[in-house]
């Protein structure tokens, strides 16, 4: 069975999603780490980011290993380094482009094949996965995902203002649902879910509520 989880940034896809996978016994594919690795090796081989074509070539020669919760780029580990806000800022020129997005998505693809799986991202129900027997799709009011990005930083010893992470966040939502390929959507038959006033313990057992129900009617 496969689960497919988007939405827009920051809206606490990928350590909910981690931890549904988790209770449900299920794999786990946080897709966004993919793309931000793509930005990370891009930055630290020091290659243009507005050069689409480098940027392919870096997505095309290095391998992303997302075992154990970790994220490792050709064998070295960059979990915490592509959570950065110099990264953060990075990743649209990774996800706005075409080449990258094709092979991003054939990956996961694989990834998925005879497995059960979470996977999490913008375009899993649309894209990638659009027969996915249960699709959700995660969201939350800008400012709330604004708070939380703060949060989340300081607990990584980076301060951030609440009003630069609102716009940033702000102009990822516009750059996610205006690009040509892969574009944030809601697939048509995904169940939404918005989390504002909830715990992420009460938002874990209603994704897990929710998957075992579909499971239930399959």
């Amino acid at each position: 069975m496969i689960v497919t989880i988007d939405g827009p940034a920051g809206a606490g896809k990928s350590s909910i999603s981690r931890q549904v996978a988790q209770r449900l016994g299920f794999e786990f594919l946080d897709t966004g780490a993919m793309y931000r690795a793509v930005a990370w090796a891009v930055l630290r081989n020091d290659r243009e980011l507005t050069d689409e074509t480098a940027v392919a070539e870096v997505a095309n020669q290095i391998g992303i290993d997302l075992s154990g919760g970790r994220v490792l780029v050709d064998g070295v580990d960059a979990t915490d380094d592509i959570r950065s806000p110099e990264v953060t800022q990075a990743t649209r020129f990774a996800a706005s482009n075409t080449a990258v997005r094709m092979h991003l998505v054939g990956l996961q693809q694989q990834f998925g094949r005879e497995k059960d799986l979470v996977t999490e991202g913008r375009d899993q129900g649309t894209v990638v996965f659009p027969h996915a027997e249960c699709k959700i799709f995660l969201t939350a009011s800008p400012e709330e995902r604004a708070r939380r990005r703060v949060a989340d930083l300081a607990t990584r010893g980076v301060a951030a203002e609440f009003d630069d992470i609102l716009a940033q966040q702000n102009r990822r939502d516009e750059e996610d649902s205006s690009r040509e390929v892969g574009p944030l959507r809601k697939a048509d038959d995904a169940v939404e879910l918005c989390t504002d006033g909830m715990t992420p313990d009460e938002v874990i057992q209603r994704l897990i509520d929710i998957v075992q129900q579909r499971q239930a009617a399959l």
